[in-house]
């Protein structure tokens, strides 16, 4: 889930159908690539960080229950694995 997207629209008081209309798309796709059921095209995301003003990077990190994995992060030194690096997410409750 790409939950900074879904901050974003919130934030910029954005209707998804709306935004799905300005680019071009079905409401159902927006809401698929929102959730993770979808990977955005490279034109998709451009269009989506531009509208909402939002770094790229930033608004597609992806969210797995209470963890976000960073596409853009690089494995620790040394470590020799080549797979995303697992961030924990810090919330209030933290148990």
């Amino acid at each position: 889930m790409y939950l900074n997207l879904k901050l974003q629209i919130f934030k910029r008081g954005a209707r998804q159908n709306y935004l799905a209309k300005q680019m071009g798309i079905s409401d159902a796709i927006l809401s698929k690539i929102i959730h993770g059921y979808r990977e955005p095209s490279a034109t998709e995301r451009r269009l989506l960080s531009a509208y909402l003003e939002a770094d790229e990077s930033w608004l597609f990190e992806k969210f797995y229950g209470e963890t976000a994995v960073s596409s853009l992060a690089s494995p620790a030194a040394g470590s020799g694995s080549d797979k995303p690096v697992l961030i924990k997410a810090q919330g209030k409750d933290s148990r």
